[in-house]
């Protein structure tokens, strides 16, 4: 017992072995995995799995749409958030002020406040009657504000003492961030950032409200239909994790080929 308590310890300066940390998983999965089955078992829940095979496309289809409105409000999301990052460090007065305006407004109001104004306020004004874009460039402007925060607090953290450096050596600006602000930014952004893209992924349940049909939304029906919460919800928990977590294992392979001592 002794061998194995030391051998799933972490040792100073070590990293740990891929049999350790494949055990200690294993551990943790099979103690979580038992204590929801005796709490299941308790509860005496009659399984009906049954409406999955009836619904499954309904199922498939809001997995699928979820799917496409994260991926691409992600990717606009970033290109926003970096964009209203550099604003908020220009010279430019304006600019800044309108970075910190976007960013209070976003970040100090509810995301379903927001998704109702934007399509039936602004798109209904502008005659954008697409509601599934409506719903990506809200998702995307809600995270972008968060990004875009995350950006400034990464660059903001690299030592003023690297900039003179920089400038010592005759570096030009668009040259220090490229090579000296951004890696290191980079680094200390992953964390927070692969955080900011789960919550992306959940928070795209709300757009249902403007009847996009989604993942939440068809689980919803579904279990509306049949009255199987269960069998209607936990697909639900699993579908959203097969989203998530290779977002979170992306980030973590990332942030280790970015690692570096200062």
């Amino acid at each position: 017992m002794n061998m194995i308590t030391h051998w799933l310890t972490i040792q100073d300066g070590k990293r740990p072995s891929r049999g350790a940390s494949f055990l200690s998983f294993l551990i943790v999965v099979s103690v979580l995995g038992l204590v929801t089955q005796i709490a299941f078992m308790r509860l005496q829940y009659h399984w009906n799995w049954s409406v999955l095979s009836e619904y499954r496309s309904l199922i498939i289809q809001g997995w699928g749409t979820t799917l496409l409105l994260s991926a691409s409000a992600l990717v606009l999301s970033i290109v926003m958030g970096l964009g209203l990052a550099l604003a908020g460090q220009s010279r430019w007065l304006p600019l800044r002020s309108f970075h910190r305006v976007v960013i209070e407004l976003i970040r100090g109001t509810p995301l379903l406040v927001q998704i109702l104004i934007f399509f039936y306020v602004v798109a209904d004004a502008y005659g954008v009657q697409n509601r599934y874009v409506v719903g990506v460039l809200t998702l995307a402007l809600f995270s972008a504000a968060y990004i875009a925060e995350i950006i400034r607090a990464g660059v903001e953290s690299v030592g003023a003492s690297q900039w003179e450096s920089a400038r010592a050596i005759g570096m030009s600006p668009r040259q220090i961030y490229r090579f000296v602000v951004f890696p290191q930014a980079l680094r200390q952004s992953l964390p927070p950032m692969a955080g900011q893209f789960v919550s992306l992924i959940k928070d795209s349940s709300l757009l249902s409200i403007i009847g996009i049909s989604e993942f939440t939304k068809n689980a919803r029906d579904v279990n509306s239909l049949t009255f199987s919460t269960f069998e209607s919800y936990l697909p639900l928990a699993i579908g959203y994790l097969l989203l998530t977590l290779p977002i979170s294992w992306w980030t973590q392979r990332l942030e280790r080929r970015v690692s570096f001592e200062t």
